[in-house]
């Protein structure tokens, strides 16, 4: 028996949930699939908490997807009454004389600032002294410059991507978890979609597949994405919990060093027997998403406090509360790869991660159905495609 829609996303996650909302809204027949029970802890969308902020360091061709996206998710905390998005600010930081290359910015703060000037983004630019009278829970060297974005923040991922599935069932949406796409073909102007349960046919075909994207997508398409598996801690605050609040600290992102992993970041306490979490970044190993080694070894939490914590933090302790793993899926220029999947008219693929994706993840969503429909997009996905590389 085969299960057909007008539109199937392949992909629960970040995106995924998104996309299927969004076709669901438009009174598409619906069908999502995913090869766990989303929201889950094994691809790239979990964790408690992921940073949002408007003025994107990595490239201003992001800002328009942020602010859409911010929008959506002001749509959907007011659909469902769930808090998902928190300004409690955020506090992009480094020294003067280290710019730092992450992301593909060659200098973040900087970058960050000139792309608030564009845009209109409210900010302030703050000295070492600044920083210091207004963020005494950091321990600065005297030489740093910091941006602040007020209307920055975080979003509860997890909610985030069960209220966005919880708005498609509603609107009619079908949705099959802990089933493995196998294959995706043309077949007499519909796009077969085989799993190892059963068969699907549509219209359109959304891949949202994350971690997943090389493996689904085949070999001509795998050299355009890393996969890397990246660790997040949770450490107790050691004293003075209360300044740690999001009413008192930000999310930061603090520019350490000019390599890869020098680019650390963290959270506001969001629960008071939960500890603060703290991580940085690896790009050195990478890994099969199938095969991801899940625990955290005490070695990397040991080496995470005292390179990077416990010299900046003097307030958090060593004790790790908990940790988890992630997967970044990182593209050679750390930006999303949206397009068409081999020129086909009827599936599109996204790639929208490579660590800084979350954020965008509602108005990808949305421009993808966009896309799969023929529908003018609300946002321009052109410097997201995929020639970029040829040129």
């Amino acid at each position: 028996m085969v299960v057909s829609g007008d539109t199937l996303i392949i992909g629960l996650g970040a995106v995924g949930s998104a996309a299927l909302y969004q076709a669901s809204k438009l009174g598409a027949r619906c069908i999502g699939i995913d090869r766990f029970a989303p929201p889950h802890d094994q691809g790239s969308s979990h964790g408690d908490t992921r940073i949002t902020r408007q003025a994107i360091g990595e490239g201003k061709v992001f800002v328009p997807l942020v602010l859409r996206s911010n929008e959506i998710w002001e749509e959907i905390e007011a659909a469902t009454r769930r808090s998902l998005m928190v300004r409690c600010g955020c506090l992009v930081l480094a020294s003067a004389n280290t710019p730092g290359y992450h992301h593909g910015s060659s200098s973040f703060v900087q970058d960050t600032i000139d792309a608030a000037c564009e845009f209109g983004i409210s900010h302030e630019v703050l000295s070492a002294d600044q920083l210091a009278r207004r963020y005494p829970q950091f321990h600065l060297r005297g030489n740093e410059i910091g941006y602040f974005e007020p209307g920055a923040g975080f979003l509860r991922p997890e909610a985030c991507i069960e209220a966005q599935l919880q708005l498609a069932r509603k609107a009619g949406a079908q949705i099959f978890t802990d089933e493995i796409v196998l294959d995706i073909k043309q077949n007499q102007g519909e796009v077969e979609v085989r799993t190892d349960k059963t068969t699907y046919a549509a219209r359109k075909v959304i891949v949202t597949a994350g971690a997943w994207i090389p493996k689904l997508l085949g070999d001509d398409y795998a050299r355009f994405f890393k996969i890397y598996r990246q660790t997040l801690c949770w450490f107790r605050l050691a004293q003075n919990q209360e300044r740690y609040t999001p009413q008192q600290f930000p999310v930061f992102i603090w520019i350490t060093g000019n390599r890869p992993r020098d680019m650390m970041y963290g959270f506001p306490q969001i629960d008071t027997n939960g500890g603060i979490k703290m991580a940085t970044e690896q790009y050195e190993a990478m890994v099969d998403p199938d095969a991801v080694p899940r625990d955290v070894d005490p070695s990397e939490i040991a080496a995470l406090y005292t390179e990077y914590i416990a010299p900046r933090f003097p307030e958090v302790s060593g004790e790790c509360l908990r940790c988890a793993t992630c997967l970044y899926t990182v593209t050679p220029d750390a930006k999303f790869i949206i397009d068409n999947f081999r020129d086909s008219h009827n599936v599109v693929f996204a790639s929208a991660c490579s660590g800084h994706g979350f954020k965008h993840s509602a108005a990808i969503g949305e421009a993808l159905v966009q896309l799969a429909l023929g529908i003018a997009p609300t946002v321009d996905l052109s410097p997201f495609g995929l020639g970029r590389f040829s040129r």
